[in-house]
């Protein structure tokens, strides 16, 4: 019932920075929770970051001080801002969001993913 699109991947040299974005749609009555996720080749998908209703935010070690999660809830979109990107950041990224689709339904989706590709 809800689908997340995420956007914003692509090339970028080390030491650049990147906005990812994940909108959410459909009949969506809150979202609780966020997730940022990534895989990189032969890697198993591991966690980025999330973020909660209330904006709380918690990272992985790999990534702490250089990428930040935000949300507007207004617009049912999350976003991943990411900079000083290393080349060991190269993958492919996606969100996850779970909430309210009606006070007495829960959602859980994922995205498709974005690929982000960090190189010279």
């Amino acid at each position: 019932q809800v689908a997340l699109v995420e956007s914003g991947g692509g090339l970028v040299q080390p030491g650049g920075s990147l906005r990812l974005s994940c909108a959410a749609s459909g009949s969506i009555l809150s979202i609780n929770a966020m997730g940022w996720y990534r895989q990189a080749p032969g890697k198993q998908r591991e966690l980025v970051g999330t973020i909660t209703s209330e904006g709380n935010t918690n990272y992985a070690d790999s990534v702490e001080a250089r990428f930040t999660i935000s949300r507007d809830n207004a617009k049912n979109t999350g976003y991943l801002q990411m900079n000083s990107l290393k080349p060991e950041d190269t993958a492919v990224y996606y969100c996850n969001a779970r909430g309210l689709v009606r006070f007495w339904e829960t959602f859980g989706s994922w995205g498709q993913g974005t690929q982000v590709t960090v190189s010279s």
